[in-house]
């Protein structure tokens, strides 16, 4: 049989949503599936790898690279920018590969204007409350920060509408599960199964004959 195009998907959701866990915990079920890289002009970590963590590239690139397109989507934080390369997810999905996307909404939202073939998820939390328990349960967040971050999830929740999914992120396992569930429903979709069909069509006309 032929080797069937991967699928393009994208996670999103408020900081704290959990989505970070869920796509960890995908990745290690499904050998079908890959996690973007993402581009950055800022300078690596210690330990981070040039095509596993990021795309390390000079301002200038960036920028040649967001006139010329090859961006699915980018933006700018603290004067570095990051952003989604095409060409290595168009590969995978050539390959048969399914293309995981984390990002956040507005990332996520300028993916859905360049890709119709988009398969998008949003992660909710199951309250704000909850939101901030995890937040705050982190350690890691001053009041500021906290506060930051849970009005942006309120704006993020409200574009939740252009999404085609919605998965409540209640107990991971059970989320996973849920994500799990839309992937397979996704993947017989007739666009995806046509060939299928068209083998089987093709094996009984050879039969007949």
């Amino acid at each position: 049989m032929r080797t069937e195009r991967g699928m393009l998907i994208v996670l999103s959701g408020p900081s704290g949503s959990g989505k970070g866990t869920l796509v960890k915990s995908l990745l290690s079920r499904r050998d079908d599936t890959v996690l973007s890289v993402s581009m950055t002009t800022r300078s690596p970590r210690p330990g981070e790898e040039e095509g596993v963590h990021y795309f390390f590239r000079s301002r200038e690139e960036a920028e040649e690279m967001i006139a010329r397109g090859a961006l699915l989507e980018y933006a700018e934080y603290n004067g570095h920018y990051y952003g989604t390369p095409e060409q290595p997810i168009l590969h995978w999905l050539e390959q048969g590969k399914n293309v995981l996307l984390e990002i956040e909404v507005q990332g996520a939202e300028q993916v859905m204007d360049r890709r119709p073939d988009l398969i998008s998820i949003f992660i909710a939390p199951p309250s704000i409350e909850e939101l901030e328990g995890r937040l705050r349960g982190r350690g890691t967040e001053t009041e500021e920060a906290v506060a930051g971050r849970l009005k942006a999830a309120r704006q993020e929740l409200s574009r939740a509408f252009r999404y085609d999914y919605v998965v409540l992120n209640d107990e991971v396992e059970t989320a996973v599960n849920r994500v799990q569930a839309i992937l397979d429903a996704e993947r017989m979709r007739y666009p995806r199964m046509k060939n299928l069909i068209l083998e089987v069509m093709e094996d009984a006309e050879t039969d007949r004959h």
